[in-house]
């Protein structure tokens, strides 16, 4: 076999494979949103598909790993564009083109309040996956704010440990309030949240 035949990209059925794990996802995604994760089942998404409960287990053994796979896909979705933005404009200006996109996959944003607020307990299979979640968000986040602190962007002088775990809480909480009711202006409110917290 020749370098070039070995450097070619993968065809075939690893193509199908992945899009099919991409569809499984897909329903797993929408079947959690509308039941929670202990109200939906591998069945009900097989059903979804027209596929075999044993199609579904051969893509994700268990359910816990459905889940996962769909929390990555859920919670991934524009995060290069978050930092880009940081180093560009600041955090500020990251935050609020990242809930403008956010605005468009309600859908998503709802899913992971849901499972935010069932993974509360300890034994629910997502609670480790929450937790490192959260811990990893304020520590970007902190990092991102003593930069623009040191850069004059944020004139807040407060501990940036301190400011991203409030930024965390009011984003979450704001965007909750969208969600059952989108009538209110959620760029609106999280502009003015930002003028009182980063003081940019």
């Amino acid at each position: 076999m020749s370098d070039q035949t070995a450097s070619r990209p993968r065809r075939g059925p690893y193509a199908k494979s992945a899009r099919r794990q991409a569809e499984i996802v897909a329903s797993a995604a929408s079947v959690f949103s509308a039941r929670g994760y202990r109200g939906g089942s591998l069945r009900e998404i097989a059903k979804q598909l027209d596929l075999s409960l044993t199609a579904v287990v051969h893509h994700f053994p268990s359910k816990s790993d459905l889940l996962v796979a769909v929390l990555e896909s859920a919670d991934s979705a524009h995060a290069d564009s978050f930092q880009t933005d940081r180093r560009n404009e600041g955090v500020a200006y990251a935050v609020l083109q990242f809930v403008r996109r956010n605005i468009d996959r309600p859908e998503m944003l709802r899913l992971l309040a849901l499972m935010a607020a069932e993974s509360s307990a300890s034994d629910h299979p997502a609670h480790e996956w929450f937790r490192r979640r959260y811990e990893l968000t304020i520590a970007t986040l902190a990092d991102d704010i003593r930069q623009d602190q040191e850069q004059g962007r944020i004139s807040n002088p407060r501990d940036p440990y301190s400011i991203a775990e409030s930024l965390v809480a009011v984003w979450d909480g704001l965007q909750l309030q969208w969600l059952i009711d989108p009538n209110r202006d959620l760029v609106a409110a999280m502009t003015a949240a930002l003028k009182d917290l980063l003081e940019p």
